[in-house]
């Protein structure tokens, strides 16, 4: 798309744009003509809002402009709306900003909101307890994990959660684990020799098991970044071989622990798959109602 110019004085003057519509995403920034648009946070409110920085092309000042959805700003002599979020996380985001015509016509926000996890943490670590952690785990924790865990000594989530497009679920009795060996199952200690010995060599850490398979860290890396072990891949002999088939199937999910809260989301009943009805033979044959007998 191009721009249409003329000359005024030294300089040049933007007449109109002919882009009407721009998606401006996370860590990014889009071109709408008279100058690029970036957004440095969104907030999910309410109201919704999102703070737009408008650069101009044409020099170095910038502008920053907070508004709610729906909310215009300028960009140099034209007007633009706020006019959409949708959102994978509340570190991955989409925002939609519209120029404003003359007979313009508004058209409903159709995007997705992230919902904020609802995790209960357990409490926090004092140094010496974090001390006596890592010596029982026999590695140094990655910073940004450690960090965390003195902060929350685990998390328990009030209800089911998922990564959109990762199949697990964390749910309140599979939490993220702590420092808890009066609930061994609830311990992070107590879930290495348990979920981590059979499928994964010790340089790594599980801190989940959510159904659908294992949330772990890396110990020998630095950064703190969070895979996910898919519970089909949880098999075959222990021992080197198989636990170096295992890790080439890790999974990456988030950067640190804060990402990764940042990604978790509640399950509503829309991201389920859809009721499938049964015939009428299959309601009334006793096979089909065996194991729910037992």
């Amino acid at each position: 798309m191009s721009d249409a110019w003329e000359s005024e004085g030294a300089g040049r003057k933007l007449v109109r744009s002919f882009t009407r519509l721009a998606a401006v995403r996370n860590n990014m920034t889009a071109s709408v003509g008279p100058a690029r648009l970036g957004v440095r946070w969104v907030d999910v409110g309410p109201p919704v809002r999102a703070e737009v920085i408008v650069m101009p092309e044409w020099n170095g000042d910038s502008a920053h402009h907070e508004v709610a959805l729906g909310e215009t700003f300028p960009v140099g002599e034209e007007t633009w709306r706020f006019a959409d979020l949708d959102m994978v996380s509340a570190d991955e985001w989409k925002v939609t900003v519209r120029r404003v015509d003359e007979n313009e016509v508004l058209e409903p926000p159709t995007g997705r909101l992230w919902k904020p996890a609802r995790l209960r943490p357990y409490g926090e670590l004092d140094e010496a307890q974090l001390q006596s952690l890592e010596a029982a785990l026999g590695v140094r924790l990655p910073p940004s994990y450690r960090d965390w865990l003195r902060r929350n000594n685990g998390a328990q989530p009030e209800v089911d959660h998922h990564i959109p497009g990762v199949p697990f679920s964390l749910l309140p009795e599979r939490p993220l684990f702590g420092v808890h060996p009066e609930y061994p199952i609830f311990d992070l200690v107590h879930a290495q020799p348990v979920h981590r010995d059979p499928w994964l060599p010790p340089n790594w850490l599980v801190i989940a098991n959510p159904s659908g398979g294992l949330l772990v860290i890396s110990t020998q890396s630095s950064d703190g970044s969070i895979y996910f072990m898919h519970e089909m891949d949880l098999v075959g002999p222990p021992g080197l071989p198989a636990s170096a088939a295992r890790e080439r199937k890790l999974q990456g999910v988030a950067r640190s622990m804060g990402y990764l809260v940042g990604r978790l989301t509640p399950v509503e009943l829309g991201d389920l798959p859809p009721a499938q009805m049964l015939p009428q033979e299959a309601l009334t044959d006793p096979s089909n109602h065996e194991d729910g007998a037992r």
